[in-house]
C-alpha cells in the first residue's frame, strides 16, 4: 500500500509541480505532509539537504521520501513517479512544439508562467526563512513568539556577504561558496 501512495502522491508532484524545484516545494510540502511521510521540520531539513546535494531537488527529495517510508524499492518507486510526467511531456512538446513555438498565444502563455513562478519561488523562500527563524512547536511552520536568534544571525551574516561581495567584487558570490559557507555557519553555530 506504501509504494501505492510514494506512487500516487510523488506522480502528483510530478504532474503539478511547474517552474522548477523551488517552485515545487509548496506541493511537495502539501503532498508528504498531507500523507504524513515526514514533519515540517524534518521536511525543511530534508530540502536543504537535498538543495546542497547533487542533482535536482524533487528527485532528491522523492528518493529521499521514498527510501525513509519503503525502503529502496521506495526511493525507486517514488523517484520514477516524480519524473515520469516530465519526461512523457517532453516527449510530447518535442513532437508538437516544432510547429507551435512561433504561434502568438504560445509565447504569450510561456510569457505569463514566469512571473506565476517569481511569486511562487519568493513566497516558498520567505516561509522558509519565517520557519528558520520563527520556529513554532514541533515544527510545524512559524511562531513570531520564538525568535532563533542564532537562525537570525546567520541569515544576516550570508545576506550581508552576499551583497558586500556584490558591492566589493561587483559580481555575484558563487552559489557553491555560499552552500559551503552557510554549512559552515550551521556547524559551528549549532554544532556538528
Amino acid at each position: 500500500m506504501i509504494l501505492l501512495e510514494l506512487f500516487i502522491g510523488f506522480l502528483k508532484v510530478g504532474l503539478f509541480a511547474f517552474g522548477g524545484a523551488y517552485a515545487a516545494i509548496p506541493v511537495i510540502r502539501e503532498i508528504v505532509l498531507g500523507y504524513g511521510w515526514l514533519t515540517d521540520e524534518a521536511l525543511t531539513r530534508m530540502i536543504a539537504v537535498s538543495e546542497s546535494t547533487p542533482g535536482p531537488i524533487m528527485v532528491n527529495l522523492a528518493t529521499y521520501v521514498g527510501a525513509s517510508r519503503a525502503g529502496i524499492l521506495g526511493g525507486a518507486v517514488a523517484t520514477f513517479a516524480v519524473v515520469l510526467p516530465a519526461f512523457l511531456i517532453i516527449v510530447l512538446i518535442l513532437a508538437v512544439f516544432k510547429n507551435l513555438a512561433e504561434k502568438p498565444v504560445v509565447k504569450a502563455l510561456l510569457g505569463g508562467l514566469k512571473p506565476c513562478v517569481t511569486g511562487i519561488i519568493l513566497a516558498v523562500g520567505i516561509y522558509m526563512v519565517l520557519c528558520d527563524i520563527f520556529p513554532a512547536e514541533g515544527g510545524k511552520g512559524f511562531d513570531f513568539a520564538l525568535p532563533e536568534l542564532s537562525a537570525i544571525l546567520i541569515t544576516a551574516a550570508l545576506g550581508a556577504l552576499m551583497i558586500g561581495y556584490r558591492l566589493i567584487r561587483k559580481k555575484r558570490l558563487s552559489p557553491i561558496l555560499l552552500i559551503v559557507i552557510a554549512a559552515g555557519l550551521g556547524m559551528a553555530v549549532y554544532g556538528v
